[in-house]
């Protein structure tokens, strides 16, 4: 058996290459680590070594830039965070690592559900549409066409706090729509999803992948395409996109009776001129809306996905410190230190409880801003570097639509018997107290909010812990890491923003990422 060289292999002295995930015409896809966040998942495709001239190059790193700036406005599109070339000179990206199922695979075994098709093909509407409204490329609004919108190319993940979601995934042969760009000439894409001017070698706008679209949505209801060519060639299935009326849905199954306006909006999306389909994606989501409503779960999304978590943690999380009044009384008779200066600063601080201690974020804030923040939803998340130094960043942000958010951050330096029995005390409760204190008056506690960690990220705390004991650091490179970490923040704030935005709720509401 051939072994692979890249597997061990580090990459810009940060990601470390564990095994091939998969490969396909422009390349290679790896799972790897990145080492320099304390081990943290990534994909890393690279460019196919056969294709590498200048202008599979170019279209390789334009790939990478169209997924980078649209996986910051979508959650619905794959996030693209670095690009590179390894020792040999072959181009490479990094992608966010997804573990989920190929809609094409799902949808192999049976057709959806309705509340299923209605819940994901919004998704792919989401992200869809983020990427007709166009990326800025050197001061012009971009439009990118995907070309390519087929169920392979549709992953459909669990996430720890969205519950089911779809991403669009390989924008290998999208197209930017600039004003010099000119015309196609020639054909790219799949034969049995492309449009019919796609087939032509067009210049394609949005409504070429909504004719794909359309394709892929008859397929997710029916487990069957709603065409038929004669031979699997360029020919037979130009003529059958040109020529041949889509099947029905009775036709293809006499059982199969979806409500007639989904019918309706399916058969538009799969009419021979661009002219007579829904002209924006955005059409196509106002007209799912009313069948949401009636059919599917996906307008009360974020009740779904409270009622999954909570679900969640009744089985995976470990058992919590209760909010009993003695615990809540300490909270509340708490007083800023003397120690620490009276200023909007955030600090983490073991609290003394008859149960033993409590793991406790100290923030102080003006009056005003606690007041905003009394019902608000929680989110938390903990990223961990463990090189130069160990040092964890706890994240916590505060929401609700009418402020937006309010990050705290705060770093734990994981080599201090401080650091590490903080680390330990949160993994093993899976929950915190959040304290705030007003700054014009310091001397008692205005507030108490309480936030559970998901389970999953328990283990890592206590993993970190055990990192960060047996590490060697260097507290001359502790600030370091804290700068990566701080430069890491930043990089996350708009996907965790997009995904506080999807989740709010009116009511208290406490998260775990």
């Amino acid at each position: 058996m051939m072994t692979d060289s890249n597997i061990g292999c580090t990459l810009a002295n940060r990601y470390q290459l564990i095994e091939m995930l998969g490969q396909g015409s422009m390349g290679r896809v790896y799972g790897a680590k990145d080492v320099l966040l304390g081990g943290v998942p990534v994909a890393i495709k690279f460019l196919s070594q056969t294709l590498l001239n200048q202008k599979m190059r170019d279209r390789f790193e334009r790939e990478a830039m169209t997924c980078a700036l649209l996986g910051q406005k979508s959650i619905h599109i794959v996030r693209v965070t670095d690009y590179g070339v390894n020792d040999d000179e072959i181009p490479f990206y990094v992608m966010e690592y997804l573990r989920g199922e190929s809609l094409s695979d799902l949808i192999a075994y049976q057709p959806l559900s309705l509340p299923r098709f209605l819940s994901l093909i919004r998704h792919v509407c989401l992200g869809l549409q983020r990427a007709h409204q166009g990326i800025q490329v050197e001061g012009e609004l971009c439009p990118v066409i995907h070309r390519d919108i087929k169920p392979s190319n549709i992953l459909v993940i669990q996430d720890d706090s969205l519950g089911e979601m779809a991403k669009i995934l390989d924008f290998g042969i999208a197209k930017m729509l600039q004003a010099d760009s000119g015309q196609t000439n020639c054909f790219m894409g799949t034969l049995a999803y492309s449009s019919p001017e796609q087939m032509e070698g067009r210049e394609l706008d949005g409504r070429s992948d909504i004719y794909s679209l359309g394709v892929m949505m008859f397929q997710m209801l029916t487990g069957k395409l709603p065409l038929h060519a004669d031979t699997h060639t360029f020919g037979g299935w130009y003529k059958t996109h040109h020529f041949q009326q889509p099947r029905t849905f009775e036709s293809v199954n006499l059982e199969m009776k979806p409500p007639k306006a989904l019918e309706n909006l399916v058969m538009s999306c799969l009419s021979k001129s661009p002219s007579d389909r829904p002209q924006t994606v955005a059409e196509i989501i106002r007209a799912l809306e009313p069948l949401e409503q009636r059919f599917g779960h996906g307008r009360e999304l974020g009740k779904q996905w409270r009622k999954i978590l909570q679900e969640k943690e009744v089985v995976r999380k470990p058992e919590r410190i209760s909010n009993s009044p003695s615990v809540i009384e300490i909270c509340r008779f708490a007083s800023w230190p003397d120690d620490k200066p009276i200023a909007e600063i955030v600090f983490h601080h073991p609290l003394r409880t008859s149960k033993g201690h409590l793991a406790t974020l100290w923030v102080m804030l003006p009056k005003k801003e606690i007041q905003k923040r009394e019902r608000c939803t929680r989110y938390n998340q903990f990223l961990f570097l463990e090189s130069p130094h160990p040092m964890m960043l706890w994240l916590t942000v505060l929401y609700n639509r009418e402020h937006g958010p309010r990050w705290l951050p705060c770093y734990l330096d994981l080599k201090t018997p401080q650091g590490q029995k903080m680390t330990r005390l949160l993994g093993e409760s899976g929950e915190y107290r959040v304290l705030f204190f007003a700054r014009e008056e310091p001397k008692r506690c205005a507030n108490v909010l309480n936030s559970t960690i998901a389970a999953p990220q328990c283990q890592l705390l206590l993993n970190w812990a055990t990192m960060g004991q047996l590490t060697r650091g260097s507290i001359s490179q502790a600030h370091i890491s804290k700068s990566v970490l701080k430069a890491e923040l930043e990089k996350i704030k708009p996907k965790t923003l997009m995904k506080l935005e999807s989740l709010y709720f009116e009511e208290d509401t406490d998260l775990s990422g």
